[in-house]
């Protein structure tokens, strides 16, 4: 019982031990916390000190306005060539993708109907004609033999009327002749303009119908974005106006086109109204079908009051800038209005004094109502906070 005893109050001795070492090591902890605080309390706050390129002040200007567009490409000049005849088709000359001059021939329809439908019609030609050749004689001959009193009246006009009746058959014959002649041209269909075959309809050995799509032909140096606007921004809207675009697949090349045609209404089930774009495309780099956006510059508005937008911070949903004021770092709560990204610069709505110095180079841990100065050295180079 005794060794129980001993050893009970050993092990209470050694936790009183060990807790009245922990109490000492937070109370030794808190006062050299103490001291620290007080000695940074006893040192003076570090001024911070900035170039003059590190500021700017507020500045009334015009900002360049811009409105943005989107929209497909298509060739402004393309046709689709169709059958004027119906048969087979004998022959294809061109592939997607080739080059084509005007008038250059790309189909053959079978032409073995037509030519003799073109004989046949030639024949029936050269018979009336034998038929107005006998009408005229007959005319002539019954007119020395009315002059004689061999024949009446009556008998000559009915030759004189059987010879205007020939004349006419053999007009209308002559007609037939060049409807057939035509055709026979027409199984050729030629390139309508100079361009690029887009597309193939037909292939060898097909029948076609009349007015069956052949051949798809565009021409690619003239593009054009079409645009749907708001209805609301029309009036800004003139043609002739400068486009800057992009191009998806092109990176960061820039084309550039103008407003060439506005349409009249907006399009069913919007408000807007579409805008057409014409882009020049010499190289023939661009294609039909391309996805473009881009802005148009529009006129100049009223100045307003803007800083550089390197300037302005936002954070927690706050926007804000930091400007030195009375030799202290002070943030003051704005409201910012068209940003542009040509100048840099961004509309302030908030007043600010035109003699503040606000700071437009970032800095990070900077606290309100540090110490600050704007050194006289440009080149100095400023603490970071």
């Amino acid at each position: 019982m005794g060794v129980r005893f001993t050893m009970r109050r050993v092990v209470v001795a050694l936790v009183v031990l060990l807790l009245l070492a922990g109490i000492a090591a937070a109370i030794a902890s808190r006062m050299a916390k103490k001291a620290a605080e007080s000695k940074e309390k006893d040192q003076p706050p570090v001024t911070l000190e900035f170039a003059p390129g590190d500021l700017a002040v507020v500045e009334t200007r015009a900002l360049p306005r811009w409105l943005a567009v989107s929209g497909t490409m298509l060739p402004v000049r393309q046709a689709t060539v169709k059958s004027k005849v119906s048969g087979e088709v004998r022959q294809i000359t061109v592939r997607e993708g080739e080059a084509v001059m005007a008038g250059q021939v790309l189909v053959k329809v079978d032409t073995a109907d037509l030519e003799s439908k073109l004989i046949e019609r030639q024949g029936q030609l050269e018979s009336i004609r034998a038929q107005l050749a006998m009408a005229e004689k007959n005319l002539s001959n019954n007119q020395k033999l009315l002059k004689q009193n061999f024949i009446s009246q009556n008998a000559f006009d009915n030759s004189e009327s059987n010879l205007n009746v020939t004349l006419g058959s053999v007009k209308s014959a002559e007609a037939q002749v060049r409807i057939a002649q035509n055709a026979l041209k027409d199984a050729v269909a030629t390139a309508p303009l100079t361009g690029i075959v887009a597309k193939r309809h037909v292939q060898p050995g097909e029948k076609v119908a009349f007015d069956a799509p052949l051949v798809t032909v565009v021409d690619l140096k003239d593009m054009e974005l079409q645009a749907l606007i708001p209805a609301i921004d029309i009036p800004e809207i003139k043609p002739g106006m400068t486009a800057t675009l992009h191009v998806d697949g092109f990176g960061e090349r820039t084309f550039t086109g103008r407003i060439d045609r506005i349409s009249p209404s907006t399009e069913p089930g919007t408000r807007a109204i579409l805008v057409y774009v014409g882009i020049a495309n010499t190289d023939a780099a661009l294609r039909g079908g391309m996805f473009a956006t881009g802005r148009v510059a529009l006129s100049a508005g009223e100045p307003v009051a803007s800083l550089p937008a390197s300037a302005v911070r936002n954070e927690g949903g706050l926007t804000f800038v930091w400007a030195i004021e009375d030799g202290k770092l002070v943030k003051r709560a704005v409201a910012v209005g068209r940003r542009d990204e040509e100048t840099g610069r961004i509309e302030l709505k908030s007043a600010l004094p035109v003699t503040l110095k606000v700071l437009t180079t970032r800095f990070e841990n900077l606290k309100e109502g540090a110490p600050a100065l704007v050194k006289s050295s440009v080149s100095a180079v400023p603490p970071q906070g």
